[in-house]
């Protein structure tokens, strides 16, 4: 003796699947957060089915107002997903049967779970990235507060982790506004490909409703309709390409991260991280941990083995929908958890760090970070690139020989290795001339820096 079948597509089959099967196969334990999404995509439908005389206009404004009342039942907690009802779209419309009756029923008219799916994901990652920009709009405010505050905090510059020429700590900050406002940029550029309807793809060949799909797309806020219905219900672009930039935001997050435990060691010593922002050790009462920045700069990782899952599960799939897709809401949704949370403590843990200019200061007067300045004096005085970078290469051996710095030399020092060089090589090679020197747009000059922080501010002010 058979089970008499259950689920709504269950027509053609003799008995129930397993229970066990139906766990396996099931995605309301995570696609459940799109329900949202799914009621409005719904009435949407239902709205237009109205419209078209595809059904009674008097049952499409049942559904509407009944679909109404799910959405609030849910978010007041009174529905409960079941795991037999395998997903979001069949959870929502079993319950608007239980509810209606016959009249739920004509819902799912024209419409397949394929293009269903692939409204809902579109819908609820539009949204996300509505509340990532918000993050990173927010971030980039603290970054261009901090800059301004920090115009005269001279600090060396680094490459290979090695004191390079002096610059300002705004200008350093400047830098990651560049790459936070990048991030930005290719959110709404993703979000231009995924605002695109594709409601009417039926389950890969459309329908043969005269379902009035711009009517719908007008409704939900998208800007175009899918051209193809094979691609309508198959595409996962905005999903691989969100994830992608997700995990760029991340190499930013993580390689300012990455400064931020370095400047707050005892051998850096360039800032202090708030107590709110940091841990201790169980067994060593000394330690205050950077926790909070290391944990970002961990969690990168998650955020790429996301985009690396997602890439692995399309790569092999024939057109159209295959069951393999289930598997992109889990990686993007843990991706996009995964920056939402980061973003807002990197914020508060850069806002309310303690800079320490005098160490800056200190760093940046070592190491020889004024040499090609002084290279750049000889240059000025007439003499080609290339032997002054030998000459001034020869002084700083010297230097290094004799334990000080190349504006510790007298005059008489200097002269040995050029007789260009006269008493104005002193004003020459401050830290304050090396880097004001540098007005070129982009540059480290407070003047250029004030500008780049004035251009910012206007971008975020839009």
């Amino acid at each position: 003796m058979t089970n008499e079948p259950t689920k709504l597509w269950g027509g053609r089959f003799s008995r129930n699947t397993d229970a066990m099967m139906d766990d396996f196969h099931s995605s309301i334990r995570f696609d459940s957060r799109m329900y949202r999404q799914d009621i409005l995509g719904s009435i949407a439908h239902a709205g237009m089915l109205g419209k078209t005389g595809i059904i009674p206009a008097e049952d499409a404004i049942l559904i509407g107002k009944t679909l109404r009342e799910i959405l609030s039942d849910i978010e007041e907690g009174k529905v409960a997903f079941t795991v037999s009802a395998e997903d979001i779209h069949m959870n929502v419309e079993t319950i608007l049967i239980d509810r209606i009756g016959d009249v739920g029923k004509r819902l799912h008219t024209g419409r397949s779970r394929n293009d269903q799916v692939a409204l809902d994901i579109r819908l609820y990652l539009r949204d996300e990235i509505t509340r990532l920009d918000r993050l990173l709009h927010e971030l980039i405010r603290v970054l261009l507060e901090t800059a301004e505050a920090n115009l005269n905090t001279i600090m060396p510059g680094y490459t290979h982790l090695q004191r390079a020429q002096p610059i300002t700590l705004a200008h350093h900050l400047m830098a990651y506004v560049q790459m936070f406002g990048r991030d930005r940029e290719r959110l709404a550029d993703c979000r231009k490909r995924l605002n695109v309807m594709p409601l009417g793809s039926g389950a890969l060949a459309g329908t043969t409703y005269p379902l009035d799909r711009m009517m719908v797309a007008q409704e939900l806020d998208f800007d175009a309709i899918t051209e193809n219905s094979l691609d309508g219900v198959s595409d996962r672009d905005f999903v691989l390409e969100l994830a992608a930039d997700l995990s760029i935001e991340m190499v930013h997050l993580s390689r300012f991260s990455e400064e931020i435990i370095l400047w707050s060691s005892a051998e850096f010593a360039f800032i202090e991280l708030d107590d709110a922002y940091s841990t201790g050790s169980s067994i060593m009462p000394q330690k205050k941990n950077p926790d909070a920045a290391e944990l970002v700069r961990g969690k990168s990782g998650r955020v790429f083995g996301d985009l690396m899952g997602l890439l692995t599960v399309m790569k092999g799939l024939p057109l159209a929908y295959n069951k393999d897709m289930q598997e992109d809401k889990e990686a993007i949704f843990d991706a996009v958890d995964t920056v939402c949370g980061c973003l807002p403590i990197f914020s508060r843990m850069v806002a309310t760090m303690r800079v320490k200019p005098k160490t800056m200061r200190k760093a940046a007067a070592g190491g020889f970070t004024n040499a090609t300045d002084i290279a750049d004096y000889l240059v000025k005085k007439g003499m080609p690139f290339r032997e002054s970078h030998e000459v001034i290469g020869h002084m700083v051996a010297h230097c290094i020989g004799a334990g000080c710095a190349i504006e510790e030399l007298s005059l008489d020092e200097l002269k040995t290795f050029s007789p260009l060089i006269e008493e104005d090589v002193y004003g020459a090679i401050s830290l304050e001339t090396c880097v004001e020197g540098r007005l070129l747009p982009g540059g480290p000059a407070r003047g250029a820096v004030e500008a780049a922080i004035r251009s910012a501010q206007a971008k975020l002010a839009q």
